[in-house]
């Protein structure tokens, strides 16, 4: 999103983030050609693991994806990683033998097979029920609950390496699941199927086998016992999160229980005390080619002010904040106790000031306990110097959702109630709630302020009627901002993110108006495009721009375009 010194044309290739995988098998590892692996396609579903050449070079999918014409290989990391070297090991583990079956239940099916003989780099084995992948796991042993009782059921295995090669298919079995005795199977993942300000509903799967109902469960605690497959649990308090999961009884006793679903009541207010509707923009701790600002010259008409940018440290987790000696330098002079008496200013007139983390050169990760606490610690510390009222996640090379929701609940605990937490994710990170992003933002809803997605820098893109839509258009912005607005955050956490005007971004730049245009689209169902949203979001939060540099360099035609305009949203 944000670049320092890079130009234009690389800001076009930023999607950032970072891929994990696991390279190719050597050759010499075990018997069998080398082979080149399938050209890279359009229009193609592609599986994680799925290995192609494109250009001569081998790449490996790390998000499963259906391809487009502009989304090649090198230009969407967050879509493929490259291989070191040309070719690819194609050769496929031997079959795994002797699958047999060591138990049923009413709702259960038990199943032990060999190792692949040839077993140098297999990581794990696919199970299949039918023709269906149930799952794939690092031993050779695997339990299927949550069956029908009195039913029968295949199932085949086969052995995956790390080149992601795939045996064939082992010796199919058969098992029956016991009929209508014994503990019954495993209910269904719950799902939330609404919320109030002090009461969660859910719904789930009925369990095979025969039930008499299903407890709900709050960690170890039951919360609600129900015949049906439908429960509320109530007198919760405001904006509270709660975590459950389900089990089936029956005389013989529980099941196992369900997979977990969290849920958040409604009336959460986070944020401190900002307008309903925002303009937040990006302040350069940097020199590059828009213009130089000291903060006292960011205008009134930024609600927040995000500094740009908190960087890492050798200590996994931990940030780092200073003012840059060459932006001082270029304007004239800035010292650390004339930054710290602006950000007071900004403050004392009602604008709030945040610290921005990562950008597209900034590599803090959080990847474990320590490291999320070593990420509260030095960003709290940093608030406490500079007086800044919250932060904003902008890291374009990965990150990993359980531990930053840690890191930011520890960060809460610390800042309190006012603490504003955003979001900068680029487009790709909020296609699907499965993403690391999205997934991170739905777990901190109950204490998020504001998701500014980027709608730049990212070429064509699925809305939420899976229909592709090119950047720089109202349709973009609106049915990409709907997948937000349908899959779990409120109208009130989702922004727009526009480039301030031309060089700030390599693609997807628009006119202010433009930017006006989605915004009522969305709160009001007027001035869309070809695509019209179901129903309106008056609450939709607002719009971002980087930068607050690029629009002093475009004479401030965002902020004095969006700001006004938002004032007459509902």
């Amino acid at each position: 999103m944000k670049k320092r010194l890079l130009s234009a044309l690389l800001l076009a290739l930023g999607l950032c983030l970072a891929g994990v995988g696991t390279g190719p098998v050597p050759a010499s590892a075990r018997s069998g050609a080398v082979l080149a692996y399938a050209a890279w396609a359009p229009n193609t579903w592609y599986a994680v693991g799925t290995r192609v050449t494109y250009n001569g070079t081998d790449y490996e999918c790390i998000q499963a994806h259906t391809s487009l014409t502009g989304w090649e290989p090198p230009i969407v990391p967050a879509l493929w990683k490259p291989l070191a070297g040309g070719g690819g090991d194609t050769t496929a583990p031997s079959v795994p033998a002797g699958l047999r079956v060591t138990g049923t239940t009413s709702g259960s099916v038990s199943l032990a097979w060999n190792a692949s003989t040839d077993d140098v780099g297999v990581t794990g084995y696919q199970v299949y029920r039918g023709s269906q992948l149930v799952t794939t796991v690092a031993g050779t042993t695997y339990t299927d609950g949550g069956l029908a009782s009195g039913t029968t059921y295949t199932y085949t295995v086969r052995a995956r390496d790390a080149a992601g090669n795939v045996s064939a298919a082992s010796s199919a079995v058969s098992a029956t699941t016991g009929a209508g005795t014994g503990t019954p199977g495993q209910p269904g993942a719950p799902s939330v199927t609404g919320s109030t300000d002090t009461s969660i509903s859910l719904s789930w799967t009925a369990s095979g086998g025969t039930v008499t109902g299903y407890r709900v469960y709050e960690g170890t605690t039951q919360r609600a016992q129900v015949t049906g497959t439908t429960a509320t649990i109530g007198s919760l308090g405001v904006c509270t999160t709660h975590t459950y999961t389900v089990r089936a009884y029956n005389s013989a006793g529980e099941s196992a229980a369900s997979a977990a679903v969290t849920g958040t009541t409604t009336g959460c207010s986070s944020g401190g005390a900002l307008p309903r509707h925002i303009l937040t923009g990006y302040w350069h701790n940097f020199v590059n080619p828009a213009v130089e600002l000291k903060l006292s010259q960011v205008p009134r008409d930024y609600d927040v002010v995000a500094i740009a940018f908190g960087e890492a440290t050798t200590t996994p987790g931990q940030v780092r904040f200073a003012l840059d000696p060459g932006l001082s330098t270029a304007v004239g002079g800035y010292t650390e106790a004339q930054f710290k008496t602006d950000v007071q200013a900004l403050r004392q007139r009602g604008q709030k000031v945040i610290l921005s983390v990562g950008g597209e050169a900034g590599h803090v990760q959080v990847a474990g306990s320590a490291a999320a606490t070593a990420f509260a610690n030095s960003v709290y510390s940093i608030m406490q110097t500079y007086g800044f009222d919250g932060v904003d996640i902008d890291l374009e090379n990965g990150l990993n959702a359980t531990y930053m929701a840690q890191a930011l609940r520890e960060l809460r605990a610390k800042a309190g109630s006012g603490l504003i937490i955003m979001m900068a994710p680029q487009t790709i990170d909020m296609q699907s709630t499965g993403m690391e992003y999205f997934k991170l933002a739905l777990s901190v809803k109950d204490i998020l302020t504001v998701v500014n997605m980027q709608y730049y820098n990212s070429g064509a893109m699925l809305g939420c009627d899976q229909r592709v839509y090119s950047q720089g258009s109202v349709d973009f912005m609106t049915a990409l901002a709907c997948i937000q607005l349908e899959n779990g955050l409120r109208p009130d956490q989702v922004g727009l993110g526009l480039p301030a005007g031309p060089g700030a971004a390599g693609g997807g730049v628009v006119s202010p108006a433009t930017v006006t245009n989605a915004l009522n689209c969305l709160a009001r169902r007027t001035n869309c495009g070809s695509f019209v949203p179901s129903r309106t979001y008056p609450d939709i939060r607002g719009a971002m721009t980087w930068s607050i540099n690029w629009d002093a360099s475009n004479n401030w035609n965002f902020s004095r375009t969006v700001k006004p305009f938002l004032a007459t949203l509902p």
